[in-house]
């Protein structure tokens, strides 16, 4: 069974960085692609970035060019760098993949993007 812990989130300025973590057991982790989605206050729960098991990557457009997803293989682990933060990248960032046809999500870690 697929299990998440995600970790990193923080308060940040506007403009700021922050990188999150998403930390894999109980399956091979390389041989599944790995989203990250997120969930503002108030918004239904959005679809933020895929990286597939052969590293090639995705993103919504809102984020395209800020934010980069990255995987390390031998931590199980996948990563979230987001940069030129602004108010609408607070959320609460969930880690995501499926295994036979069902989504196994990790239990989020939240950004807060203030002055």
């Amino acid at each position: 069974q697929m299990q998440f812990v995600e970790s990193g989130g923080s308060l940040v300025q506007p403009g700021g960085s922050l990188r999150l973590s998403c930390v894999a057991s109980g399956f091979t982790f390389s041989e599944y692609g790995m989203a990250w989605h997120r969930q503002a206050p108030g918004k239904e729960r959005e679809w933020v970035s895929t990286i597939s098991s052969s590293n090639v990557t995705y993103y919504t457009a809102s984020v395209k060019g800020r934010f980069i997803i990255s995987r390390d293989n031998a931590k199980n682990t996948v990563y979230l760098q987001m940069n030129s933060l602004n108010s609408e990248d607070t959320a609460v960032y969930y880690c995501k993949s499926r295994m036979n046809g069902r989504d196994y999500w990790g239990k989020g870690t939240l950004v807060t993007v203030s002055s």
